[in-house]
């Protein structure tokens, strides 16, 4: 709709300068809003206003030369005015929305899509957790908008591909090992002053118990590097394993499982450092090697090798970075936890230092999750172990609740998670609110079937010119800009503003509903009002499967 009202505007604008009203044939881009104010109209444009200097002339004046020169003869624009420094109002006639319906049946679950992205390469990489332990909800929160924001920039024409960096590397799984072998001299009867240092929860215990079932317990003895790298290595892979497990319940899948410990077997660590001190770009000082990311706008110059002579996770960062572009990704973009902010400029500096632009890296950083029981905090302690990990989240509410959950706030503000209010199956829980939208409609059809009626007829022009009610006008205009709140949310990287759409069509289709019968005595409107509700039905599956989160017919 924006698009056919850009161009009767453009065509105004080359009309007006023809017939000597404006004096100039350079005009600016045109653009065409929706008016906060509903009264305002259905969209608006300031073109008048952008265009006052050039012309030299008042805004008012060139909104009434545009509008003078309209060729529109009523097919689009029911009604136009001018309004306060130069606004130019439209308001469209009830039958321009039809169309819309029509897009949405004949496009059905690839409505929405777009060529935005024209099949240019991207990664996204998420979640990312070190195996040292099972997933938290905070890790939840992230997979859910990682994996969201990829299936919203596939729609919109990208070429993506969703990843998992394994930090199968360094000091954490060290200790990850020496938690694991600790445990194991307790099971064996040995009395171990456990370290503070050491990972505390009760899964390090089951671990070291299925270290002795395989191994004996005369595995224990004597305390050695190769036996802790064993414990490592079996606790990291039984993890890992875990963790996908409770990811694929979550609905999460990755195209590519990346091993930080690869980077080193191939030697893509060496090479990098040897190449950037090639360059200048690592130097040396106080035995330490380090990387001049101050070059690169980060407020002091980073350790890649310690004077130990071991790397620091940002080697292996940099050196990971970089294979992601040799892979032929064009854009890269890393979902991380808040914490990691200070992160962001470092690995920025390394990217340009490899040769790619600063705009070819993003990162969506996530903020914490409040787990809260009917408005109480529910405690979670990691120092502990006693931490609530997502499957017990998955396992109490189900994976369409938390994922939905998970996004119905912007990904850097925090949020709150009610596991009671989760479960209700009322308004106040927003998946349900959702969901229950998709299954009503699904009620509809059955009963119209079950009444003689087909629920999958196509309306004559008769049956849609009778559907006019105020109501499902706009549920029509909601209709028509899902495709534009894709293209927002993949341009910001902002699933929420999906999740947000999707709750303003459900209450839309609520106030519908309440005030509408849409299997109603005349032939004519029944038919057209099915028309219209099961194209709600179509938006409302297609956006919960971007969240990934499924469209039931009944609930």
């Amino acid at each position: 709709m924006k698009a056919k009202l850009k161009i009767l505007i453009q065509n105004a604008a080359r009309a007006a300068y023809a017939a000597g009203a404006i004096p100039s044939s350079e005009f600016p881009e045109i653009v065409v809003e929706v008016p906060k104010v509903k009264d305002h109209g259905d969209f608006s444009t300031n073109l008048a206003m952008t265009m006052a200097r050039q012309q030299k002339m008042a805004p008012r004046k060139i909104a009434e030369y545009l509008l003078a020169h309209l060729d529109d003869r009523g097919e689009l624009v029911a009604k136009s005015e001018i309004a306060g420094p130069g606004f130019i109002n439209f308001f469209l006639n009830k039958s321009a929305w039809i169309p819309v319906l029509k897009e949405v049946h004949h496009k059905d679950d690839r409505y929405g899509e777009s060529d935005v992205g024209r099949s240019r390469k991207i990664q996204v990489e998420f979640v990312s957790s070190n195996p040292t332990g099972p997933l938290h909800v905070g890790h939840g929160r992230g997979a859910a908008v990682g994996d969201s924001i990829a299936n919203i920039l596939a729609i919109c024409g990208w070429d993506v591909q969703k990843e998992y960096y394994i930090n199968d590397s360094g000091r954490q799984i060290q200790t990850l090992g020496r938690s694991v072998y600790y445990r194991m001299k307790e099971l064996a009867g040995e009395k171990i002053e456990f370290p503070d240092e050491c990972y505390q929860g009760v899964y390090i215990r089951d671990l070291a118990q299925q270290v002795i079932d395989e191994n004996g317990s005369d595995f224990v003895n004597p305390e050695d590097d190769e036996a802790i790298m064993i414990c490592a290595r079996f606790a990291a892979g039984k993890i890992l394993d875990g963790i996908r497990a409770d990811l694929e319940t979550f609905g999460v899948n990755f195209d590519q499982w990346f091993s930080e410990q690869s980077l080193y077997d191939s030697g893509k660590v060496d090479e990098m450092i040897a190449s950037f001190k090639d360059s200048g770009r690592i130097y040396a000082k106080d035995e330490a090697l380090w990387f001049n990311t101050t070059d690169f706008g980060d407020e002091k110059d980073r350790v890649v090798v310690r004077s130990n002579g071991q790397t620091t996770y940002f080697a292996s960062d940099i050196a990971y970075h970089q294979e992601k572009y040799e892979r032929g990704f064009e854009r890269v973009i890393d979902v991380w936890g808040a914490d990691h902010h200070g992160y962001i400029p470092r690995v920025s500096g390394a990217i340009q230092a490899h040769g790619y632009q600063k705009e070819q890296f993003d990162v969506i950083l996530v903020q914490l999750v409040n787990l809260l029981r009917a408005g109480e905090p529910v405690a979670m302690s990691t120092r502990a172990g006693e931490f609530v990990t997502l499957s017990d989240v998955v396992d109490e509410v189900g994976a369409d609740a938390a994922r939905f959950i998970f996004l119905t706030r912007s990904a850097d503000s925090p949020l709150d998670f009610d596991l009671e209010l989760a479960k209700q199956k009322t308004n106040d829980n927003p998946v349900y609110y959702v969901q229950y939208v998709h299954a009503r409609i699904a009620s509809i059809l059955r009963k119209a079937g079950e009444q003689g009626l087909d629920p999958l007829a196509e309306p004559e022009k008769e049956a849609l010119s009778s559907i006019e009610a105020p109501e499902e006008i706009d549920l029509m205009k909601l209709l028509a800009r899902y495709p534009e709140a894709l293209v927002r949310s993949a341009d910001l990287m902002e699933p929420h503003r999906v999740t947000y759409f999707l709750m303003d069509l459900a209450s839309a289709f609520h106030t519908y509903y309440n005030k509408h019968k849409v299997l109603g005595d005349d032939s004519q409107l029944t038919t057209g009002r099915l028309y219209l509700v099961r194209a709600v039905q179509k938006v409302i599956r297609n956006g919960l499967g971007l969240l990934g989160v499924s469209a039931p017919d009944s609930m």
